[in-house]
């Protein structure tokens, strides 16, 4: 059975990087607004309001969720990249999700955000040299953070949350 969690498996950093899978990356980051939005395409109101598992967030909830993590992980490259070794502030996802606009907002205010965003992070993250991506911030409860395995981690969370929407709507059968 599959972990709806987690439909594509839990992050999992990798050892050896080499250019070519950092410009992969990238490209993942620059795809997801696209996915995401071909994802929501066509859900009704009431599809949206449905969690993508039981006792998880609603699909509005993850797709509001997107453009609010992605915007903290933009900020915290500007910062590595800028300050020597900055403490960033974490937030709390879920209480974030759970306000007004994370609960009830229409879905498009998302999609254009994350597309605007993603267009500007990904004309940063295609200008970064290796020694760039070595920069590294302090998180609070994680430690050291290098822009590579932050770069990994996104990657990642983008095609997470893709796939909670899209197993849902298979599940469902939308």
């Amino acid at each position: 059975m599959t972990d709806l969690r987690y439909p594509i498996g839990r992050f999992a950093p990798e050892d050896q990087i080499t250019e070519e899978r950092r410009q992969r990356w990238i490209d993942e980051i620059a795809e997801v607004p696209a996915q995401i939005r071909a994802a929501l395409q066509g859900l009704t109101p009431e599809q949206l309001d449905t969690p993508y598992r039981p006792g998880g967030w609603t699909v509005r909830q993850v797709a509001h969720h997107l453009p609010d993590s992605h915007l903290n992980s933009y900020v915290r490259f500007k910062l590595a990249l800028t300050e020597e070794q900055p403490t960033i502030k974490p937030y709390d996802q879920e209480r974030w999700a759970k306000l007004e606009d994370g609960r009830a907002a229409p879905v498009e205010i998302s999609l254009a955000l994350l597309e605007s965003l993603h267009r500007r992070w990904v004309f940063l993250l295609r200008s970064l040299s290796p020694s760039e991506f070595a920069r590294k911030f302090r998180h609070p409860e994680l430690g050291e953070v290098t822009l590579e395995r932050n770069l990994a981690l996104y990657a990642w969370h983008g095609r997470h949350h893709v796939a909670q929407i899209t197993s849902l709507r298979e599940r469902m059968g939308w």
